[in-house]
C-alpha cells in the first residue's frame, strides 16, 4: 500500500470528499506510475481518479463497525511519532 494513503473509516468527523479525492488520487498515481500524466492521458487519468473517488466513497458509506469513531489529531500524533523513531 502507498504509504501516503491514509486510513478513512471510522473517523470524527468522517472523511471529507478532498481526503477521499486525495487518496484515489495516490491510489491511481501508484497504479500508472506517473505522478502527472501526459496530455494524452489526461482525460483517461482523471476519469479513473473520478472513478475510484467514487467507489471510494461508497465503500465508506457501506462500511459500519462497533468500535468507537477515532480522533484524527490522535491517529496523527500517533503517525509523528512513528516517523521520529523511523527518522530519528
Amino acid at each position: 500500500m502507498c504509504r501516503n494513503i491514509r486510513p478513512l473509516h471510522n473517523f470524527a468527523p468522517p472523511a471529507t470528499s478532498e481526503e477521499v479525492h486525495s487518496a484515489a488520487l495516490q491510489y491511481v498515481r501508484k497504479i500508472s506510475g506517473s505522478p502527472k500524466p501526459s496530455q494524452a492521458n489526461a482525460a483517461a487519468f482523471e476519469q479513473a481518479v473520478a472513478e475510484v473517488a467514487d467507489a471510494t466513497q461508497r465503500l465508506l458509506d457501506g462500511l459500519t463497525t462497533t468500535a468507537p469513531p477515532k480522533d484524527r489529531e490522535v491517529e496523527a500524533e500517533k503517525r509523528r511519532a512513528k516517523a521520529r523513531l523511523r527518522y530519528g
